[in-house]
């Protein structure tokens, strides 16, 4: 049996690991002050005032976990976390699937216009979710939008993009997943170009097709990058605003209204800054549990 010993490190190495150390840290200085200063000391503050009624001036008055209690029996936190979950399920897939097609489509070498057709699909990265809002408001007016101009065009009846609860949240998942492509397709694109050619020469070689190489090699290959694609995609979908606030406010009424400007609303049209920040507490939980659940099934699948 064989001892392994260790050889004693020299005073010089010993200097220049602190030093390397101390460097780092300087660093890493900034980026933890902000940190501290823009998440921690907000989300501490935000979790103190969930236990008080604070309405945004005054002194809070501390009240336990009675705004905790009180959304037990608010409807309307339901009616908007179901919306939530109901967008983010049906935004997910749909944009985690056409950003793969798009990207795999693009990569290819036999693709012609490729520059183009990435600086066309990378155009939603380029602006802001409130301009992609209006821009869909645009598309989809009742009485102005290009949408029901072309439908009456053709013959057809004008829809009521605006005034449909149902047509209402097509339209903001639809514009929803078209802002969110942009950003999936840079990571997937980046992933193909890294899988290596030889893979799928073989597979050539053994006669199989484009796609059968795409589903049964690529694909595989992907699956870090999707469990990325997949984990900040749900997560942006929960925290979705700008986007829906510009486009429709959540109407028609309060019909869309999505969880995170539910907590807009309480907070700064009601002034109940409080009872929002237990909201915001309930929505951190549950991002981290979807955070975790991702996190474990994609470990259970490498293992």
């Amino acid at each position: 049996m064989s001892v392994i010993t260790r050889t004693p490190l020299r005073p010089n190495a010993i200097k220049e690991r602190r030093r390397r150390g101390v460097v780092a840290a300087i660093f890493l200085l900034p980026a933890f002050i902000l940190f501290c200063l823009f998440f921690v000391g907000p989300g501490a503050l935000g979790l103190y005032y969930s236990f008080t009624d604070y309405k945004g001036y005054g002194i809070p008055e501390f009240i336990g976990l009675d705004n905790y209690k009180g959304l037990f029996t608010d409807g309307d936190f339901y009616a908007s976390l179901t919306r939530t979950f109901l967008y983010t399920i049906v935004t997910v897939p749909f944009g985690y699937i056409l950003s793969l097609v798009i990207s795999a489509l693009v990569v290819s070498k036999s693709a012609k216009g490729a520059t183009v057709a990435q600086v066309i699909f990378f155009f939603p990265w380029l602006i802001s979710p409130i301009v992609t809002g209006v821009i869909w408001r645009w598309l989809f007016g009742e009485n102005f939008g290009l949408v029901n101009y072309l439908l009456s065009s053709v013959g057809l009846d004008p829809m009521k993009w605006a005034s449909d609860p149902n047509l209402a949240l097509i339209v903001v998942i639809l514009a929803g997943s078209w802002g969110s492509t942009a950003f999936s397709m840079l990571l997937f694109m980046s992933a193909i170009r890294n899988i290596p050619n030889s893979y799928l020469e073989a597979a050539s070689l053994d006669g199989a097709g484009t796609i059968i190489r795409f589903v049964r090699i690529t694909w595989p290959l992907l699956r870090p990058t999707s469990f990325m694609v997949i984990l900040l995609g749900t997560i942006n979908a929960m925290k979705e605003f700008a986007m829906i606030q510009s486009l429709n406010g959540g109407g028609p009424g309060k019909s869309n209204v999505l969880i995170v400007q539910y907590i807009y609303e309480t907070g700064f049209e009601r002034s109940q800054i409080g009872y929002a920040s237990a909201v915001s507490m309930i929505l951190m939980v549950i991002l981290l549990v979807i955070a975790l659940i991702q996190t474990r099934f994609d470990r259970s699948d490498l293992d």
